[in-house]
């Protein structure tokens, strides 16, 4: 798309949400945003870095558990707690990403799912996380005067965070370190041939997309009041996959897009369909790689590429 609009969809995007808690449940606005900032977070790995990954709920859910934690046991400020959940994220992303990178292809995907499923018993065995019950009651707290057990007061929290985590990612993609990221995922061997520490580049993204999976999770335990078991699952790293390639691998609002849809269906369809509503999505999962191999977004980028003449490829 005309790079020179994209700047208008985001404002009025923007202004849309101000507005949105006026006429749609400000909680499952809030939900969407958090699996969106993780859906983009996963995509700056996948989509714009080259790799797979089958572990991403382990940042999810230990920044869950840190901020939780942090906010009920340890009675942090909000913005405090948020921080911990992140960077504890982020060193967590440093500890596997550093094992993962020694593999590639699958063996990396593989490495990833085996380290997440290590972190996911860890959590279900250690007395901080409560277990199979989980922590519960997390205190909202309050920010500059405003208390926000209001869900209205902590929406424009969620909103604020989830438009710096966005900007951040998109200003990542876009500098030139995001260019090195696209050179490793095109041609990894003609990168090292340029003398970037290709390993190095891999490790700090792995890192940044950990990070910012964790910011997303942190936010998802302040909106619910409890982080459990389920958002370290594997299955939870399954639901990232599915909302990143509905959405379109390696565009900028294809994960957001990809995010809304998965998580309105969920919510619409769990009290009508109870379980089938995971049959649904592999359906979903089905039909997009069959008819949709660019994704919502992708396929919308290069209708336009052929209505204006580009050549699509």
């Amino acid at each position: 798309m005309n790079p020179q609009r994209m700047p208008v969809g985001y404002l009025v995007l923007l202004a849309l949400l101000l507005v949105a808690p006026a006429v749609i449940y400000p909680v499952l606005i809030m939900k969407v945003m958090c699996f969106a900032v993780f859906a983009c977070a996963f995509n700056l790995l996948l989509g714009y870095t080259g790799l797979l990954s089958f572990g991403h709920a382990a940042f999810l859910g230990g920044a869950a558990y840190l901020t939780a934690h942090a906010l009920k046991v340890w009675e942090l400020p909000t913005l405090l707690g948020l921080a911990v959940g992140t960077l504890g994220a982020a060193a967590l992303g440093w500890v596997m990403g550093s094992l993962a990178i020694r593999r590639q292809g699958i063996y990396f995907a593989m490495s990833t799912l085996a380290l997440a499923q290590l972190v996911y018993f860890l959590f279900l065995k250690s007395p901080f996380t409560g277990g199979e019950d989980g922590l519960q009651g997390v205190p909202r707290g309050s920010l500059f005067g405003f208390d926000l057990t209001s869900d209205t007061h902590l929406y424009y929290l969620v909103l604020a965070v989830a438009v710096g985590a966005f900007w951040l990612i998109h200003r990542s993609i876009n500098s030139p370190f995001g260019q090195i990221l696209k050179a490793i995922r095109e041609n990894e061997p003609r990168a090292i041939s340029l003398g970037y520490d290709v390993d190095r580049y891999k490790l700090l993204a792995f890192v940044l997309s950990a990070g910012v999976s964790g910011l997303a999770g942190a936010l998802k335990a302040l909106v619910f009041s409890f982080a459990t078991l389920s958002d370290a699952h594997w299955h939870t790293s399954g639901e990232v996959v599915l909302m990143t390639l509905l959405g379109g691998v390696g565009t900028v609002l294809g994960p957001v897009l990809g995010a809304a849809v998965i998580v309105v269906l969920q919510n619409e369809l769990a009290d009508k369909v109870g379980s089938l509503v995971t049959v649904i999505m592999g359906f979903i999962f089905a039909a997009c790689v069959m008819a949709f191999r660019r994704g919502m977004v992708g396929e919308l980028i290069a209708l336009y590429r052929r209505m204006i003449g580009e050549k699509v490829q």
